[in-house]
């Protein structure tokens, strides 16, 4: 069985604001995905599509069945694998995954990652609640496992999920094939790296408790507590450190509630004195997304990813599904094919450079912007303006103040990423 080391990658928080913690009539979603350090994510477009009846799908490891009819997905995915550790969907469903370790064994055995069961939900599912079944249809089906880094030393963990739409948010934990999900209709809520679902348990696995009480975990007598039964008695390291950094978003959503917008949110990802914003050690924050759902169908949700690390040095660029939706090739990775060491057995023998145009303009500008130079705060500055541009068009968009033409929505996303890239060059 793997188990976390002190300076395994294992971290990574979620947020969701629901009304009436939101400042407007909106369901607003964040994520950092603290990773591997020198990881690569890219963001990539997948439009919608039909299958043939019985084909089979290739995730990171195993083949699974694939649906007839998959959406629209914008994915923020660590550039080596199939699945992705946030995105959204066309319909405004946004998910986003968190490493766990229970009292269920963790085995190396190569079945779907969580980032693979992420990815299959917002393709297959049209609300946050549907997600939640799709991803506990294919845990009882396919199981979870592998190594969920890019290394010949096998790393492997459990999952949980914020899972969010435009009316509600569901969080959904799991340990091995087994789960418990609780929805949330009103305020606020985060996960970080641990169990956070206690008595409050919306949805469950058919055989959870029965099988605590087997495993002598649980009496079977009075009110069941999920975390509390559940949670290893022995915390690793890591997770000992979550329960810090979950206490800490916990109480800056708190600080917010009522007024949470998607600025708040940013600044929530940004915050380095509460870990949220990681830099330790061997991992870093690689990646974050912020995502607003407006309870009105008639206006567009509006997704931020930054494609580039540290989010506090970083641009949250706007991304809306419309047709025609272009592909910026400045945050798409280099392709290996058959050659890629995820492909070799035994796998990840050598390494790649998966570096995309963007992460190399913005590493050179990190650098700058970390010495304090002149160029370097002036590089800074560029951002900052170029994320308050994306901002302000969120704002007139939700107003009805301004409405752009459909080609302009389409390409909104590649049109931050060009600004951004031609400000690093």
């Amino acid at each position: 069985m793997a188990s976390p080391s002190p300076d395994t990658p294992c971290s990574c928080d979620c947020f969701v604001s629901v009304p009436p913690a939101s400042a407007i009539p909106a369901v607003i979603f964040a994520k950092n995905s603290d990773r591997p350090r020198d990881e690569v994510q890219e963001v990539v477009f997948i439009p919608a599509g039909t299958h043939t009846p019985g084909s089979r799908l290739q995730c990171t490891y195993i083949e699974v069945e694939q649906v007839w009819k998959t959406h629209a997905v914008i994915l923020s995915r660590p550039s080596w694998l199939w699945g992705a550790e946030m995105g959204a969907n066309e319909h405004g469903v946004c998910i986003g995954n968190e490493a766990v370790w229970t009292k269920e064994p963790v085995g190396e055995g190569e079945a779907l990652l969580g980032m693979d069961l992420l990815r299959l939900a917002l393709e297959r599912s049209s609300t946050a609640q549907e997600a939640v079944h799709v991803i506990a249809g294919l845990l009882d089906r396919y199981g979870q496992g592998g190594s969920c880094r890019e290394d010949p030393v096998p790393f492997c963990y459990h999952n949980t999920f914020l899972l969010a739409d435009r009316t509600e948010a569901w969080v959904l934990e799991t340990a091995g094939r087994l789960w418990a999900a609780q929805r949330i209709q009103g305020g606020a809520r985060n996960i970080s790296n641990q169990l956070s679902i206690g008595t409050d348990i919306s949805a469950e696995h058919p055989e959870l408790r029965s099988h605590a009480k087997a495993q002598g975990w649980w009496t079977g007598q009075g009110t069941f507590d999920f975390a509390e039964v559940f949670s290893l008695t022995q915390q690793p390291v890591r997770m000992e450190a979550a329960k810090a950094r979950f206490r800490a978003g916990r109480e800056l959503l708190q600080q917010r509630q009522g007024s949470i917008t998607a600025e708040v949110m940013m600044d929530i990802l940004r915050n380095k004195e509460s870990g949220i914003c990681m830099d330790s050690g061997g991992f870093r924050t690689t990646a974050s997304m912020v995502s607003v759902l407006p309870q009105d169908p008639t206006k567009p949700c509006v997704h931020f990813l930054t494609a580039t690390p540290d989010p506090s040095r970083s641009v949250f660029k706007p991304f809306i599904f419309e047709a025609g939706v272009a592909q910026p090739p400045q945050v798409l990775s280099p392709t290996f094919g058959a050659q890629d060491p995820v492909r070799i057995l035994p796998r990840f023998q050598t390494q790649v450079d998966r570096r995309h145009s963007l992460y190399r303009g913005h590493q050179a500008a990190l650098g700058l912007m970390e010495e304090g130079q002149d160029q370097g705060k002036q590089l800074r500055e560029k951002q900052q303006s170029l994320e308050l541009e994306g901002l302000e068009a969120l704002r007139k968009l939700l107003t009805g103040e301004q409405t752009l033409p459909p080609q302009g929505l389409s390409g909104l996303f590649q049109a931050f990423v060009e600004k951004e890239h031609q400000a690093y060059a």
